[in-house]
């Protein structure tokens, strides 16, 4: 974890600062908005002891470029080197990082399939997993909700050819 903010505020009352650059709602790094994020998905997804979460509340950052992936309301930094897993917002150019977390597709495994079939059946069968109850994005994805945007875009860019690896 970096410390990028000691600011804290015991005040649950209080009412939230204008949003801009370093805010409760966006990256004080980037200054992007973040997204609200449940505390157990940062829980979960932390490799690092739970005793840094001093935060009641967290946010994903999506932007790219930026370290941060969730920020907390009391200045609390985590990138993706506090966690389990690399984050597909963060490299959706990289063919090895999950874009469905809960089911374990790739960018390189959705080409494979359209290479080697010419189409993708991935958001089927996501789709399938999600009515068996199987899915677990709230948890197991870093943004903290469902992956289907992302795949749905990733689909799109490998068969506009826009995402290709070799």
């Amino acid at each position: 974890m970096k410390d990028i903010s000691a600011e804290t505020t015991d005040d649950c009352c209080a009412v939230p600062p204008v949003q801009g650059r370093g805010t409760k709602q966006s990256c004080p790094v980037c200054g992007a908005k973040g997204k609200n994020v449940d505390t157990q998905t940062v829980k979960a997804m932390l490799a690092v002891s739970l005793d840094s979460l001093t935060s009641r509340a967290y946010r994903f950052c999506p932007t790219q470029s930026c370290e941060v992936v969730y920020f907390g309301e009391r200045g609390d930094v985590y990138t993706e080197d506090d966690l389990r897993e690399r984050v597909h917002q963060k490299h959706p150019d990289a063919a090895d990082v999950f874009v469905c977390y809960c089911f374990r597709h790739t960018p390189g495994s959705i080409q494979r399939e359209l290479r080697l079939t010419g189409t993708s059946t991935v958001v089927e069968q996501i789709n399938a997993g999600i009515r068996a109850g199987q899915c677990a994005c709230e948890i197991r994805n870093p943004q903290g909700s469902c992956c289907l945007g992302n795949v749905i875009a990733t689909v799109k860019r490998v068969q506009r050819g826009t995402l290709l690896f070799h």
